[in-house]
């Protein structure tokens, strides 16, 4: 059970920005992270930008930390999770990645019959992708999205350290 009460958005967004503060500044990425929450309040998963090999973002991270959990590829973790999770990332769930990797979205799509909501703190800035759609492509599936305010410029200030100011 987490020390976070129940409910505490922005304690669990706080969270999520400890995770990011452990990314690694650099020029061509955000400093993203992510926690996952299951019903009870149990926190399940963290994760950071580049936390594990092959530029991962940080929702990235926490779903392939929970499928070594179960033992299962990442493509099969809906067969193992609860349904009512909540996932708390600072950064908008990117809808394309220049890497060629899966795009945060399109993961948590394939999970959405276990995560119900995702909080962000901030909507992707158009830094590296332009009109990110991730917010308006997990609504159009049915997973809500709700926006936690307070934390805005603190977290872009992480997300963007690393990047040249012009």
């Amino acid at each position: 059970m987490s020390t976070i009460q129940p409910g505490d958005h922005q304690a669990y967004m706080r969270l999520a920005l400890e995770q990011a503060q452990k990314s690694p500044p650099k020029p061509t990425n955000f400093r993203v992270g992510a926690v996952v929450v299951d019903a009870s309040n149990n926190i399940l998963a963290t994760g950071y930008t580049l936390e594990l090999p092959g530029n991962t973002h940080a929702e990235q991270c926490c779903f392939l930390k929970l499928a070594e959990q179960h033992g299962v590829p990442e493509e099969k973790l809906q067969d193992v999770l609860p349904s009512g999770l909540s996932l708390y990332t600072t950064m908008e769930p990117c809808s394309k990645r220049l890497s060629g990797n899966l795009p945060c979205v399109e993961r948590v799509l394939r999970l959405k019959a276990c995560i119900k909501t995702v909080y962000v703190g901030v909507m992707e800035p158009e830094t590296f992708v332009a009109s990110n759609t991730g917010k308006k492509s997990l609504q159009d599936a049915g997973v809500e999205v709700v926006h936690v305010s307070g934390l805005e410029d603190e977290l872009l200030r992480v997300a963007t350290a690393g990047h040249t100011q012009g």
